[in-house]
């Protein structure tokens, strides 16, 4: 079996979503965003405003830092 390369662009996305505190949900709603920009609504871009600005707090979410790990001051 062949070992796959990964790109510069999914190397860096496994690495960010590997911090995060919820990757699965940042990439459900990203993946919702995407699809709801192509769905026409009745009020045009509030839902997806307001979706894209869900995924970005999700984002910013990070893992918290473990007491005693790496970086850690006495």
């Amino acid at each position: 079996m062949k070992a796959t390369m990964k790109t510069p662009l999914i190397a860096f996305l496994v690495r960010y979503l590997g911090r995060l505190r919820f990757p699965y949900l940042v990439v459900i709603t990203g993946t919702l965003f995407v699809v709801n920009l192509f769905v026409p609504d009745l009020i045009p871009f509030v839902d997806e405003i307001l979706l894209g600005l869900v995924t970005v707090l999700l984002a910013s979410r990070k893992k918290p830092r473990e007491v005693g790990g790496p970086g850690a001051t006495a």
